[in-house]
């Protein structure tokens, strides 16, 4: 495996960080237009999800052996160096291959210096394992339970805050659900009703049903896009949650006609195409 689907990776982070992009909808498009074969496209979803998610805790580390302040970093050597540490701290990859193809995979963006501070930061981070970082860069578990785990599980420290608040104060709770929250998610799809239904998405896609949702279907493998559903706009894909957000509102009680709908999400349109449907 080696530089092209972690190209792939790094141009995702570089739509999300520069351009607000959804990394939902880039990476589909960047895997095709690279023509990454279905082991490649895996490699580049894992390491371009995966960065994303523990962005947090990969920052605190980087501002470790950054001689600038991680803020400071210019975005597309801060991304490269994000790419390779996930690399290094969260995946099996062997650390000169991590090191390595993320540096190759930077080739015509980053100049030969830059290249060479990112291979240079990303050597130091090498050096240390994940759980090893967490006690460097974290809060004492002792003294502050709560911004430990958030460090560790790469959570901003108010999410943590509020999901503890949620669950009555029990830390032990809060640490089994930042995990959770922190793993990697199985790819869900939405049957959008009168169109498809889940039983027969779940067929067609090699998945299995949903446990909330009734429109929701779990892929386990495989690309999205090559269901003919969600190539013909029959299905989507769409986190289990946001179907129930969108089920939620539409059989809450209503009093008068139901005429008039006000779409608020400002996002790329998922809940008001269950809505529709």
């Amino acid at each position: 495996m080696g530089a092209l689907p972690r190209r792939v990776a790094y141009d995702v982070l570089r739509a999300v960080t520069g351009r607000d992009a959804y990394a939902n909808l880039v990476l589909p498009e960047r895997i095709a237009q690279a023509g990454l074969d279905e082991r490649d496209a895996a490699l580049a979803t894992e390491l371009a999800y995966g960065t994303l998610r523990a962005a947090g805790l990969l920052d605190a580390i980087i501002d470790v052996v950054s001689s600038r302040p991680v803020e400071e970093l210019d975005d597309d050597v801060r991304d490269a160096v994000r790419l390779g540490a996930y690399q290094l701290l969260r995946t099996r990859i062997a650390p000169h291959a991590a090191v390595s193809a993320t540096v190759g995979a930077t080739y015509g963006v980053l100049s030969q210096g830059q290249a060479g501070f990112v291979n240079a930061l990303l050597r130091k981070i090498g050096y240390r394992s994940e759980a090893e970082w967490i006690e460097r860069v974290a809060p004492p578990r002792d003294a502050d339970p709560v911004g430990y785990l958030a460090t560790a599980y790469a959570h901003p420290r108010w999410i943590a805050g509020a999901f503890h608040d949620a669950l009555g104060g029990d830390t032990d709770e809060l640490a089994a659900a930042l995990a959770a929250d922190d793993a990697r998610p199985v790819v869900h799809l939405a049957a959008r009703p009168g169109r498809v239904g889940a039983e027969e998405l779940a067929e067609a896609a090699g998945g299995t049903r949903g446990r909330y949702s009734p429109y929701a279907v779990y892929l386990e493998h495989g690309d999205p896009g090559d269901v003919p559903q969600v190539r013909s706009g029959s299905a989507a894909v769409q986190d289990e949650g946001s179907q129930l957000a969108a089920l939620a509102l539409a059989t809450a009680p209503l009093e008068g006609r139901d005429e008039r709908w006000v779409d608020l999400c400002a996002g790329p349109g998922g809940k008001a195409g269950l809505l529709a449907a």
